[in-house]
């Protein structure tokens, strides 16, 4: 159902995005937020203001080139509603003054080609560089492209409650469009965006909300029944509920994180889960002495690593103004940190998966390689020998996932195992 435009509603879509260009909170928090303490906005009216203000953080530099020095917060909505959204100026009549037509439709006739290319992909000048440097320019604009766009909704089958073929035809049968991932054999992609959190597969714990590039980083680590498993930045656990299922609930599986917050999240994910292996722990930073106490016991360490979060634009629009060269650095010497720690818990024979969703070599390659050189009983394990064991077919000695070459959210991941 699609949302009536009125001037009230496109009053909201001004507040929100006055908040969000703030800069001070996640966008998606901010928007949470505000639909709480506005809750006559119904389903379809906060679609609208959510798409909206997201195409406003996602196009924000052409957007702004367009509005040609009128940068109010209300120019960029009718912007973004006009080029980037598609709207007419008839649509858009309930809002559009008069002495705004002319100037809408030459920011609407404005060529793309006009802009220079950090502006026409939509990135600030310091990532546009690195992503050209790393990837060429023309792969980077056809990056960039697929960044501006909205991700799809992908799942996680439980296999501890069901498989991939019982969910696709209860879903079929609710008359909600999906069908099977390309990539991990538990995933299934949705053609639209249903509210779920009430639906009964998901209160039975059949499903998780999970991007299809993230569950590879689980099969990466290939856990074992009755193995020990460390998620060392367990985060709100979507990755560890994967490797508890993984190992058929048995075994033991440490989610560590330094965020009670996080962790609490995990808590009402993993009742419904049905898993009996998962043993959540706070820790004070990745020399805590509860890590300390596994040192050269545990079969498998995932360190899934802070970072800049780059790989995730098309979730996150607002990740690229709020990051910068200056947190990137500082990220990669918390990330070696994170990953000398890990490792130390491996036993001989075993494995370490190093995984952001990052797009950078900085926080990817470098701090692999630097592992490496100081680790000469670690080796690089191809990635793809890994996966095709599972019937999984992803090409590289790392896994690089793309969006625009696999439909998935940005990853990098290595699999480094110990010598026994």
């Amino acid at each position: 159902m699609k949302a009536r435009f009125t001037p009230a509603l496109f009053a909201h879509a001004e507040a929100v995005l006055g908040l969000l260009l703030r800069f001070d909170y996640p966008a998606d928090a901010v928007v949470s937020r505000y639909f709480r303490e506005h809750r006559e906005l119904g389903h379809a009216d906060r679609a609208f203001v959510a798409e909206t203000v997201f195409a406003v953080l996602r196009r924000g530099r052409s957007i702004e080139a367009r509005c040609a020095g009128k940068l109010s917060d209300r120019a960029r909505l009718l912007v973004a509603l006009a080029v980037t959204r598609g709207w007419s100026q008839r649509e858009l009549a309930p809002v559009l003054k008069a002495s705004e037509e002319e100037w809408l439709a030459a920011a609407k006739a404005m060529p793309d080609a006009d802009f220079r290319p950090a502006v026409r992909c939509d990135l600030p000048d310091w990532l546009y560089d690195r992503l050209e440097a790393q990837f060429g320019a023309e792969e980077a604009v056809r990056l960039a492209d697929a960044l501006n766009q909205p991700a799809p909704l992908d799942l996680r089958v439980n296999t501890v409650k069901t498989n991939r073929e019982a969910v696709l035809e209860r879903l079929a049968a609710d008359g909600i469009a999906a069908m099977p991932g390309t990539l991990s054999p538990l995933a299934i992609r949705l053609r639209d965006k249903p509210a779920l959190a009430k639906h009964p597969l998901f209160l039975e714990g059949a499903f998780e909300v999970q991007d299809e590039g993230s569950q590879l980083l689980g099969y990466l680590l290939e856990p074992k029944r009755g193995e020990m498993v460390v998620d060392f930045c367990a985060g709100a656990g979507g990755k560890t509920l994967l490797l508890g299922a993984l190992m058929k609930n048995t075994g033991r599986l440490y989610a560590y994180d330094v965020s009670d917050k996080r962790l609490a999240r995990l808590k009402p994910r993993l009742a419904r889960s049905g898993l009996s292996n998962v043993h959540p722990a706070r820790i004070e930073h990745e020399r805590d002495t509860k890590i300390k106490r596994l040192a050269g016991k545990v079969d498998r360490v995932l360190v899934d690593a802070p970072c800049s979060g780059l790989g995730t634009l098309r979730r996150n629009p607002d990740l690229k103004w709020r990051q910068g060269a200056d947190a990137v650095a500082e990220l990669a010497v918390k990330q070696a940190a994170i990953l000398e720690a890990a490792a130390k818990l491996v036993r001989p024979g075993g494995r370490v998966v190093y995984a952001t969703c990052s797009l950078l070599t900085a926080e990817n390659e470098a701090i692999v390689d630097a592992f490496l050189a100081s680790h000469p009983e670690f080796t690089l394990t191809p990635a793809s020998a890994v996966l095709a064991r599972q019937g999984i077919a992803v090409d590289g000695d790392i896994l690089r996932l793309l969006p625009h070459r696999h439909g998935s959210d940005g990853f990098f991941a290595a699999v480094l195992d110990k010598q026994a």
